[in-house]
């Protein structure tokens, strides 16, 4: 973590309370300061249960009196306090080694106060903005142009054009052509036909996500309310053909939740590999046979290569397992409201579902508690394990001894994959283009980085 429009901050010595400084002359892009009502207001807002977002509530809940305001009986962040206009204090109900790293979200981005309140129905169109650059026009589904934010104390000299795609095959073709200048993304990255072609390109660049792509269980219903049928699902999938022949390298199998690169990632995992024998024993031991298990869905959202890996993932089923499943292709934005209501009412939810998680910070706390532990929002399958819920607790309030913290997640971890919390099938590869002219920027498993904006620059 690395200081942004907070120049500097302090920590108490019960790691409770965080002092930030704002940066002296720091400034929205209409020119008005950013002041420490700004940040707590921001703050609030994200929180505020009329918004209808969840990212607030979600990773800022660790402040004292969030969950009030999150819950609408509260209008005031009780931790969250301006001490004078350039220094704001946050108290936090329990010690966080990720805490800063939280804040580095989305959700703790700071808006202008004054513009959202003149303006509440239409600000977020075009905001006021007190990041590297501004919107300058939004083209509804074809792109978005951002000028630079000449206030931002790293103020970028280029402007910048997300394009709108329908595929990642269109987005490949266009930079083909010179009309993009970076193609790629972790969702759609380059198209497999076309990543050994792109290879030999000196602009390409690949490496392992933070991101973990999973098949989830729904742990309160029928088969996979059984830990053994979750076992036989798992053991039956041959991940390394699944990784190296059906997606053709261009992504890292694996049989645990962490993705490559992430702390504690380095610490051993056994995990549930290939065997089609000992996942028909499991199914077996559960006291169900193919033929009795009764109808098995998999939902998937429709994007990217998702259709033909859930197909793949059924041919196998099939193969090893003698189970025949039924898959259910939606939209994405009806998938996401499906596993909303797998959330709420997991009695009426999916079966079982692909999906994907990438990290939002690179904490292990971002794949193991946030999303497993019992009856936290991100856990859509509704495992549960108090064995694993104690470690990860222990783990999520552990500051000054990283080797310890690690440790815990890495036993919790273990807990999670042995029972098939979830069933991780690989690590994707981010595989890009970049056009050589492009500089300032910086590829790593968290995506495209720009580290200072201000070096961001585009030669002939």
């Amino acid at each position: 973590v690395i200081p942004d429009v907070a120049e500097s901050w302090t920590t108490s010595d019960d790691g409770l309370t965080y002092t930030f400084t704002l940066r002296a002359g720091a400034a929205f892009s209409d020119g008005t300061p950013i002041t420490a009502d700004d940040v707590v207001w921001s703050l609030t807002h994200a929180l505020d249960p009329n918004t209808g977002g969840w990212t607030g509530p979600f990773y800022l809940s660790n402040i004292v009196g969030a969950n009030a305001v999150a819950d609408g009986s509260a209008t005031e962040l009780t931790g969250a306090v301006a001490v004078d206009a350039s220094t704001v204090q946050i108290t936090i109900n329990q010690p966080s080694a990720y805490f800063l790293s939280q804040l580095t979200f989305g959700s703790a981005k700071i808006v202008s106060k004054a513009q959202a309140e003149a303006d509440p129905t239409g600000w977020e169109n075009a905001p006021v903005t007190s990041g590297p650059y501004q919107v300058q026009a939004w083209n509804r589904g074809q792109n978005i142009v951002l000028a630079p934010n000449p206030n931002y104390w790293q103020a970028p000299s280029v402007s910048i054009t997300l394009s709108f795609n329908p595929d990642s095959e269109t987005a490949y073709q266009l930079y083909r052509t010179g009309e993009l200048d970076i193609v790629g993304s972790q969702q759609n990255g380059i198209p497999p036909v076309h990543v050994a072609e792109a290879q030999a390109l000196p602009d390409f660049q690949s490496t392992s996500l933070f991101a973990v792509r999973y098949v989830g269980f729904n742990n309160t219903i029928a088969p996979f309310n059984d830990v053994n049928v979750r076992r036989a699902f798992a053991l039956a999938i041959d991940k390394a053909t699944l990784a190296n022949e059906v997606l053709q390298g261009t992504v890292v199998p694996s049989d645990r939740i962490l993705p490559l690169g992430i702390p504690a990632s380095e610490l051993p995992i056994e995990g549930l590999s290939f065997d089609p024998e000992a996942a028909r024993a499991a199914l077996a031991e559960a006291g169900v046979t193919p033929e009795s298990i009764g109808s098995v869905t998999l939902t998937y959202g429709v994007e990217g290569d998702n259709e033909r890996i859930v197909t793949v993932l059924q041919s196998m089923w099939l193969e090893n397992l003698g189970v025949s499943v039924t898959l259910e292709p939606l939209e994405l934005t009806t998938f996401s409201a499906r596993l909303n209501e797998t959330t709420e009412t997991p009695e009426n939810g999916l079966q079982a579902y692909y999906s994907v998680w990438g990290a939002d910070y690179p904490d292990p706390q971002n794949f193991i508690s946030q999303q497993l532990r019992t009856a936290v929002g991100n856990n859509n399958g509704h495992y549960s394990n108090a064995e694993f819920d104690a470690l990860v607790d222990q783990a999520d309030v552990l500051t000054g001894d990283v080797e310890t913290r690690l440790g815990l997640y890495n036993q919790a971890e273990q807990i999670a994959v042995s029972e098939v919390g979830w069933l991780p099938l690989y690590n994707p590869r981010l595989n890009i283009l970049v056009n050589p002219r492009v500089a300032g920027i910086v590829f790593n498993g968290q995506g495209l980085i720009i580290p200072d904006f201000s070096a961001l620059s585009i030669g002939s």
